[in-house]
């Protein structure tokens, strides 16, 4: 069964912090003096990838990866220290911003706490060593639930985070994780602070039915849902991706959107993306900004939450590594894509998004999408693939405003003329 997902969680726009490249110094410290800007960018939570330590034992790169955590009930070092971490934490409560942390459940760094301590805690290679159960993953262990006191010892550490006021979990790679312990863990949490937000970063398609066929559990996402609020957007990716590069039509991923309306529960919630710190720039795909700008506007227009991650307003094309420092260009004054990022964020909470019907067509190069509301309707063009010529819209005859630029839009005989850059326009019911 389903869990009682909150209406609201489609209207967040979650902007996503990878505390060792936000800034300067790598620190917490630099996410604070930085949290009024993502406030004003329309962010409603911050999401901090792993806070803790990462291990030494088999690291990739010279940092290694955020996500082979040493110590769940630690934070990392080079970032400051636990007081800094709660100063981060109640800067962005006074601004009205909900703090989330990963957590990483699945595996931990080979030299972990756990695993020195524990080490029948974790799966074991064919000589008894603790081993991932994903060979490319080689500087992790994984952990093997099912353990009473390991169950125990992860829901504690969940507690301290939540004590010290984060508000929700990133939970990574979550659908290898029991969903049992998903529900013992979201129960637990609960007690302390009932309002709280859960993602799952569910995975593709493919690699679930890999896990299965290797003989491990990998849950669907409508599995999930019986614990988690949010799951990733990760089971059409693969047509998303294929769209982007023009090897798809766009109705192929439209029919997907409507194809996860049937298969999930009726208050399911998604996190739409045009990228992570998994998945390349948006802007290292699209041969213009203006097609990097539709996918955009199109993922922030459907319904489900919105991710933003760090730099994307800044129309950067490179991915920082997760092994390495590899601090974020940022340019000097505004990013040129925040009052664009701002625009639509604000939009996720117009009531026609938040209590109307949404539809959506594709053309052969453009989506068009509506939201239905009581007493307006938003209109969205978004032209991912640099078309041209005139569309027929559902809006009367006049002159428009374009709610992303406010640039005059025409509709002459119920026709308009595609541009290159995402239109939204409302109109009065």
């Amino acid at each position: 069964m389903a869990i009682d997902t909150p209406a609201a969680i489609n209207t967040l726009v979650i902007y996503e912090v990878f505390v060792r490249n936000h800034g300067p110094n790598g620190t917490f410290a630099d996410v604070t003096a930085d949290l009024p800007r993502i406030k004003a960018l329309g962010a409603d939570v911050v999401w901090l990838m792993p806070i803790h330590p990462s291990g030494h034992i088999k690291r990739k790169g010279t940092a290694g990866s955020p996500y082979a955590i040493a110590d769940y009930r630690a934070v990392n070092p080079a970032y400051g220290t636990e007081a800094d971490f709660q100063q981060l934490t109640d800067a962005a409560h006074r601004l009205g911003l909900k703090v989330m942390i990963d957590v990483v459940f699945n595996h931990t760094a080979p030299d972990s706490v756990l695993a020195r301590q524990h080490p029948d805690w974790f799966y074991h290679d064919p000589i008894g060593r603790p081993a991932p159960r994903v060979a490319d993953w080689s500087d992790v262990v994984d952990l093997r639930h099912g353990h009473p006191a390991l169950t125990d010892y992860l829901i504690e550490s969940l507690l301290k985070w939540v004590r010290l006021g984060v508000d929700g979990f990133r939970c990574d790679v979550a659908s290898l994780v029991p969903l049992d312990f998903w529900r013992q863990a979201r129960a637990a949490v609960a007690e302390v602070k009932p309002r709280f937000i859960w993602l799952a970063e569910s995975v593709h398609l493919q690699f679930v039915r890999h896990i299965r066929q290797r003989g491990y559990i990998a849950h669907a996402d409508a599995e999930l849902y019986a614990a988690f609020d949010l799951t990733y957007d990760y089971d059409i990716h693969d047509e998303w991706r294929a769209c982007v590069a023009g090897q798809l039509p766009l109705a192929g991923y439209a029919r997907m959107l409507e194809f996860q309306e049937g298969i999930y529960p009726a208050n399911f919630a998604k996190l739409r993306f045009v990228e992570n710190h998994d998945q390349p720039r948006i802007v290292s795909l699209t041969p213009t900004l203006a097609q990097a700008q539709c996918w955009t506007a199109l993922a922030a227009f459907l319904p489900g939450a919105f991710l933003i991650y760090a730099g994307q307003e800044a129309a950067l094309a490179h991915l920082p590594t997760l092994f390495e420092p590899d601090p974020i260009d940022w340019p000097a004054g505004e990013p040129p894509f925040s009052d664009f990022l701002r625009r639509l964020a604000a939009l996720k909470k117009d009531p026609a998004v938040v209590t109307g019907q949404f539809e959506l067509s594709a053309g052969d190069s453009h989506f068009e999408a509506c939201w239905q509301g009581a007493s307006s309707v938003l209109v969205g063009l978004f032209n991912v693939r640099g078309g041209s010529g005139v569309v027929a819209v559902p809006l009367p005859d006049g002159r428009y405003t374009n709610l992303l630029n406010d640039s005059p839009v025409m509709v002459t005989r119920g026709m308009l003329a595609l541009p290159p850059e995402p239109v939204i326009i409302r109109r009065e019911a």
